[in-house]
């Protein structure tokens, strides 16, 4: 597996992602999509929009606004505990998430000698040995190593955190004791500037679903089991942003809120979303036998739920969550509908009876996703050149679902009118359904590369026998480097099998 150093250089050179306000020295946390970053990213949604909502029958969609009544996150339990366990490093002043760094005893036959600590990482325990290792040498201690088990910072005890070194200095009892951070970004509205106009950017798109559940319900004529979509801005003040877009303070969510009886056989329901979401991902690019499942157990669960499972993913700073699938009882229409005073209780035809639907709760991030389709996507290796000798190359291996470009066309030559004019009316025709790419620009094969860099599945090249004799172009597969001809004709139904799925 690569670094994330390299997915974050390719982003930059090819204009996928820039961190945010680059001029002024960046913004830790938030980022800016480029021209190429912004079409991957929409295509995403496209797909998770058109497949979720678009083709089924139970699902229907919403836009919330971003800030909301402020009673709505005191209703949810956001404003009194939606926080994360905080850090403070006395000497450096640098700010670690408890839960995020790891310390371990060391000892030498039975022999404590000391502390070491780590921030989460793929190679963490590796590191941790390292540190473990160096620190008997600088004792000059005799004896083997005990095995070094690491505990996240939130377990230690009071009487250790003076023994504890700080990942950012190493010395010892720099640490602070951990203490809950609130989340949520506060902001006013209004002309005044105290209590009564505080309010809150939202922290999820979930509580703007059940704000307007009732709403839906009275007006769409839906009827359990049914289900509300959502794609929208979330904001979050994380302690520390890291792994790129992995974690940031500004993101993008696309949730569902799946409601259902609570007669209902929910086991087999979240089951089948497990399934659906873990096949939608396949659809856009990342291999089957790179996802895998992350079931919580019961007594890690929030005292509402009865499940949830996490779909994991190898990113290149180790396996993490790509998406959770919730299932969350009637917890939060329960604290609107008490804390709001409105009813909103379902009326059962069927049984003749009210009730407050249950809720399976599929959620992950377009961020985390975009992050995820360019870790499956990203490639390396060797092609013939012009002169045929193997040429290392970089390429993206996109699915053409979501690939920003779905083909670039290119003339032969450019000198030559009747090509160029041939080029530019396959082109035009192409722009009608798909965002596809015109270059002349540089020898053919040198556009073939940078098109392979950037995840273009397929390049179009007009030549002489396309003007002279039968009409066809070259087709050329980016994966494969194949080539084929195709005539002008068969060009768009060949390649909408290809992308329109």
């Amino acid at each position: 597996m690569f670094d994330m150093s390299v997915i974050e250089g390719l982003c930059k050179r090819r204009g996928f992602v820039f961190r945010s306000s680059e001029i002024y020295g960046g913004f830790n946390g938030f980022f800016d999509f480029g021209p190429l970053g912004v079409e991957l990213k929409n295509n995403i949604k496209s797909a998770w929009w058109k497949d979720f909502v678009h083709r089924r029958e139970d699902i229907v969609g919403l836009d919330a606004s971003i800030i909301m009544h402020p009673d709505i996150w005191k209703a949810s339990g956001h404003v009194a505990g939606f926080s994360d366990p905080m850090v403070d490093c006395k000497e450096s002043k640098m700010r670690f998430r408890a839960d995020q760094l790891y310390f371990a005893k060391v000892s030498v036959e039975g022999e404590v000698i000391g502390y070491v600590s780590v921030l989460e990482d793929a190679d963490m325990q590796a590191q941790a040995e390292k540190k473990a290792l160096d620190l008997k040498r600088h004792l000059a201690k005799q004896g083997q190593l005990d095995k070094i088990e690491l505990f996240d910072y939130t377990h230690a005890r009071p009487d250790e955190y003076a023994l504890i070194p700080s990942p950012a200095t190493g010395k010892p009892g720099s640490l602070t004791p951990p203490r809950d951070f609130n989340l949520m970004f506060q902001t006013y509205v209004g002309a005044l500037r105290d209590e009564t106009a505080v309010a809150y950017l939202r922290p999820e798109t979930a509580q703007g679903i059940f704000a307007d559940y009732k709403n839906i319900l009275d007006t769409s004529r839906v009827k359990l089991p049914f289900g509300i979509a959502q794609i929208g801005k979330a904001f979050r003040n994380e302690i520390t942003p890291r792994n790129f877009i992995f974690r940031s303070r500004e993101f993008e969510q696309m949730e569902i809120e799946y409601f259902i009886s609570p007669y209902e056989d929910w086991k087999s329901l979240h089951r089948k979303w497990i399934d659906d979401c873990k096949k939608w991902f396949v659809s856009i690019g990342l291999p089957a036998d790179s996802l895998s499942e992350d079931v919580h157990p019961q007594e890690k669960l929030a005292h509402y739920a009865k499940a949830c499972t996490d779909i994991t993913f190898k990113f290149p700073h180790g396996l993490q969550e790509l998406q959770g699938i919730a299932v969350r009882g009637n917890f939060d229409l329960t604290q609107h509908q008490n804390a709001s005073g409105k009813n909103l209780e379902y009326f059962d035809e069927e049984r003749k009876e009210k009730y407050l639907p249950h809720v399976i709760e599929p959620s992950l991030g377009v961020d985390r996703t975009f992050l995820a389709v360019l870790t499956a996507a990203y490639c390396e290796d060797e092609v013939p050149s012009e002169k045929g000798t193997p040429e290392k190359r970089t390429l993206l291996k996109f699915s053409p679902r979501v690939a920003p470009y779905k083909a670039a066309v290119f003339p032969l030559v450019k000198n030559k009118p009747e090509i160029v004019e041939k080029a530019r009316a396959v082109y035009e025709k192409l722009q009608r359904r798909w965002n596809v790419f015109y270059d002349a620009s540089g020898a053919i094969g040198r556009r073939y590369r940078r098109q392979d860099e950037i995840g273009t599945p397929f390049g179009i090249t007009i030549d002489f026998d396309t003007v002279e004799k039968d009409g066809s172009v070259t087709l050329r597969d980016r994966d494969t480097t194949k080539q084929e001809r195709v005539s002008v004709d068969e060009l768009v139904s060949y390649l909408s099998e290809k992308i329109d799925v």
